[in-house]
């Protein structure tokens, strides 16, 4: 499934290298900042025209800076079309500066009427029929809670039963980490430009954004490579990158050149957890998949996947260790638990891993009984942690907020403290991962992915399929990209076939196996 996010850059910045990129453009190469305006009015109109067709009138809120600006050249254009323009600005237009002001006099040129706010709001205003509601109140520079009119305006909005365009950002949304700043405005589709804002695509940006379009407003490509020009501080992957690196097999490989994955888990209640890590192992390509759980479990194991290998740790002459020691990759946590049975098994994973430098995918339960070393954490570098936020918080020892509230910190946080490469999922989930040559560090971004996965054993099948990679001879910063965008296109296919709800973890494993060959689709 590709939705409008494939479409979107692949370079993600925060809100002051935009800015870094709009000052490049004007001093370096010479663009008029009013005419970046005007053609990011221009290019935020006909996106407008383009979503809603029978548009007979705007509502347009703006603000102060060059966001209202943007807002002044919308209302020109609206009315040179010949449509109906109410201008609500929060400011006193005779207070503008700069290229702002310049817009407010353009758009005066094209007998735009500016109402002020406090007016506006004073008396109830019935929206006319085909009405298009247009923020232009607070760009990406907002790093405090709204207040004020400003609150006002987005209550008002918020309120309306109109669609709503946002001009670069909802207004009450931070550009750098998704939250939402007190309020924010719910926009039904966002034009933002010249650099992709990272808090867009994570967090509850994507609850505020709709569709997102992007506009680089015809900048030369030598601003984005320019000397003083600032490197982005994430990228975005979606299922595209999988199509260079899962190439078809060799006629003459057998099941050992795909490696061994051994999985760990399934407590008394939780057998589910580590039976879904395994199949999805075995669905993403894995030669030999071990399961090593409560004997228990293995009559159901067997029944409804034979071709796995089960161990059940209470069985006579039960050898673990050894087991552990066969395999080209370690998941552990799928199911744990963190009673006796759990913290032997953890024990005895790290110890193999050490031993014999297996390369470890870690999930749930193992993550908590992770973070019980916090006072002295391990720190290793073939390992593949994979947090919610619960689990990133319990890991940072701080609140579910504090993670939340800054996503990209977080992730870079989990990398620091405790090595290998780090996952935290969630919406727009994020990946932290060192370079091959350990030189600096990187953070992805993956687009994938529906509120349909929020439910049990969605983490479990990821772990797994993270893990089939792995044995398969991808390197862990390979996998854990590749695993994440698979794991949320299956999800998003299984969503496009029966929908959101209702949807389990086990409805994607047939999808799982259809991106884990992409030559045939």
């Amino acid at each position: 499934m590709t939705d409008f996010t494939t479409k979107l850059p692949r370079n993600l910045y925060r809100a002051t290298q935009v800015q870094a990129l709009d000052r490049i453009a004007i001093e370096e190469f010479g663009i008029a900042g009013f005419q970046l305006m005007q053609v990011a009015g221009a290019v935020a109109f006909n996106q407008l025209l383009e979503a809603w067709p029978q548009v007979q009138h705007l509502r347009i809120f703006v603000g102060s800076g060059n966001n209202g600006g943007d807002g002044y050249i919308v209302a020109g254009l609206a009315r040179e079309h010949g449509l109906g323009v109410e201008l609500i600005a929060v400011a006193d237009p005779q207070q503008l500066k700069g290229d702002a002001r310049i817009a407010w006099q353009w758009a005066g040129e094209r007998a735009v009427q500016v109402i002020a706010c406090a007016d506006f709001l004073a008396e109830a205003h019935p929206a006319h029929l085909h009405t298009v509601i247009v923020d232009a109140l607070l760009g990406t520079g907002l790093d405090r809670e709204v207040a004020g009119e400003y609150r006002q305006a987005i209550e008002h909005i918020n309120a309306e039963d109109c669609p709503v365009l946002a001009l670069d950002i909802p207004s009450g949304l931070s550009a750098d980490t998704g939250e939402q700043l007190g309020i924010a405005v719910c926009a039904d589709h966002t034009v933002t430009f010249i650099g992709m804002k990272q808090g867009l695509l994570t967090h509850r940006g994507r609850d505020f954004t709709g569709s997102i379009h992007f506009s680089d407003l015809d900048i030369p490509e030598g601003v984005y490579s320019a000397t003083t020009a600032p490197a982005p501080s994430a990228l975005r992957i979606d299922i595209n990158i999988t199509s260079k690196i899962l190439v078809p097999r060799t006629r003459s490989s057998h099941k050992g050149s795909h490696g061994h994955v051994v999985v760990l888990g399934g407590d008394y209640g939780y057998g589910g957890a580590a039976l879904m890590a395994a199949e999805a192992a075995l669905r993403t390509g894995a030669g030999l998949v071990s399961l090593i759980t409560r004997t228990c479990h293995r009559p159901a194991v067997l029944a409804r996947r034979p071709e796995l290998m089960v161990l059940g740790t209470e069985d006579e002459g039960a050898e673990v260790a050894e087991q552990i020691s066969k395999a080209s990759v370690i998941v552990l946590g799928p199911g744990l638990g963190r009673r006796p049975w759990g913290q032997d098994l953890f024990r005895q994973a790290l110890s193999a891993q050490i031993a014999h430098n297996i390369p470890l995918v870690m999930d749930a339960d193992g993550l908590n009984l992770l973070a019980q070393r916090s006072a002295n954490p391990l720190k290793r570098d073939n390992w593949i942690l994979t947090p919610h936020p619960g689990e990133a918080a319990t890991l940072l020892d701080c609140s579910v907020a504090a993670i939340q509230n800054d996503r990209f910190t977080a992730v870079r946080s989990l990398l620091q403290r405790w090595g290998g490469s780090c996952l935290l999922k969630g919406s727009g989930s994020l990946l932290c991962v060192e370079s091959e040559d350990s030189a600096q560090v990187q953070v992805f971004l993956s687009t994938e992915g529906n509120a349909g996965m929020a439910t049990a054993g969605m983490g479990d099948v990821l772990s797994g399929i993270i893990a089939g990679l792995v044995a398969q001879g991808h390197s862990m910063q390979t996998s854990l990209c590749c695993g994440v965008c698979i794991h949320g296109e299956a999800a998003d296919l299984a969503m496009v076939a029966e929908g959101e709800r209702g949807m389990v973890a086990t409805d994607l494993f047939p999808f799982i196996r259809q991106l884990v060959n992409p030559s045939i689709a």
